[in-house]
């Protein structure tokens, strides 16, 4: 069986930040935006004059530096972003637009700003509170808050144009290569699917780090080309923060194959297409959009926290899989809860094994973990021959 055409070009488009395509997106003159979270709608940040760039830090191991300004008792991804900042990884930016959501990107973010470590004079920080519910109110608050902490800034900094025709041509942009990436996706509901859960999050991941126009051709040319890979039972993955591959790739090298991504790098939310309702304003579309669509646990009422479960199980009966993943990182107290959570209500509410994993946020443990995945696949495959499958 052949790999993918462009895989190994889209694995080395993850090696580091500052990839082929960014560069070339800069040298084009387009301004680089930094985000780390899902509520940073990626769609306002590739208006025509920009592209949006969300921040890893591939082999990032240790973290000393930061671990200095920010504790060790703090996520290992917010720690392993500023490492790779102070490391000077992220000079190529222009601007970092930073959610008042997860408590330590805040802080990695703020750090941006306050010390100076972005070694370019144009570059600045700037966050957007986001609300915990979803009414009305909420996406109106949302809505103000965009417009004065995204649209406005570019504009008056870049002189990046934020007119409605601007955000209908960014919008038009998303949903195209959403459609691409859920054409590629949809093989993975298939009996026996086309391609695998580390190709396909190595090339979801190449969508939400490089300039969405030159990395769009070889998205669909993808789409035409994909191989025939067996495994001995099907997952969904989901987590919170989950931009390593060689985490899939581990997973399925214990004969699981992840065939759906409901993490918070994952193509579920964020690459789910805006719908413009009539008579609707584009930026109220946009906050609409990023509130209903987000399945973040830091939502709470007990109604949406049920809502988070059924979807789960949804998306494991629209891809056939037979268990659940959830995997969050160390110190991330959104999900550690949701875990914990997940890893009783899966089984005992939709009957839906579930394996629960707190890893680094970079894998240093990978015995463990195959050890860990080796016993959850062995015990579906029980569960199936027990069921007469």
């Amino acid at each position: 069986m052949r790999d993918l055409k462009h895989l190994i070009a889209f694995e080395n488009l993850l090696q580091e930040a500052n990839n082929e395509l960014v560069r070339q997106g800069k040298a084009d003159g387009k301004r680089a935006l930094g985000y780390t979270c899902y509520f940073m709608p990626e769609v306002l940040l590739d208006l025509p004059g920009c592209f949006a760039v969300r921040l890893r830090a591939p082999k990032c191991t240790s973290p000393d530096m930061a671990t200095y300004y920010m504790s060790s008792r703090t996520c290992h991804y917010g720690r392993s972003l500023f490492e790779r900042a102070l490391e000077g990884g992220y000079n190529f930016l222009d601007a970092d637009f930073g959610t008042e959501t997860c408590t330590v990107t805040c802080r990695f973010q703020e750090h941006l700003g306050y010390m100076d470590v972005i070694q370019n004079p144009d570059f600045f920080v700037t966050f957007t509170d986001v609300p915990f519910k979803r009414n009305q109110n909420s996406i109106e608050h949302y809505e103000g808050q965009l417009q004065a902490h995204v649209l406005d800034p570019l504009h008056e900094k870049f002189g990046i144009d934020i007119s409605d025709e601007a955000l209908m041509k960014a919008i038009d942009l998303h949903n195209e290569i959403s459609a691409v990436i859920n054409e590629i996706g949809d093989y993975r509901k298939l009996d026996n699917p086309t391609i695998t859960g580390y190709e396909f999050q190595v090339i979801q991941l190449c969508s939400l780090v490089c300039p969405k126009e030159l990395i769009l051709p070889m998205l669909k040319e993808t789409a035409k080309e994909l191989k025939t890979s067996p495994f001995r039972c099907k997952v969904v993955l989901a987590g919170s923060e989950n931009d390593d591959p060689e985490f899939t790739k581990l997973i399925e090298g214990c004969g699981a194959e992840v065939v759906c991504d409901r993490h918070c790098y994952g193509a579920v939310e964020s690459r789910a297409p805006i719908v413009v309702k009539d008579g609707e304003k584009p930026l109220a579309a946009i906050a609409r959009h990023y509130l209903e669509t987000s399945n973040c646990p830091r939502f709470m009422p007990q109604d949406i926290m049920r809502e988070r479960k059924q979807r789960l199980a949804d998306l494991a009966k629209e891809y056939k899989a037979d268990g659940i993943i959830v995997a969050s990182n160390k110190f991330c107290e959104y999900w550690s809860y949701e875990r914990t959570i997940d890893t009783i209500v899966m089984p005992r509410d939709f009957g839906y094994p579930v394996c629960s994993i707190e890893k680094e946020y970079i894998n240093g443990a990978s015995g463990q973990l195959r050890t860990r995945f080796q016993a959850f696949v062995e015990s579906i495959e029980i569960k199936k021959i027990q069921e007469g499958k």
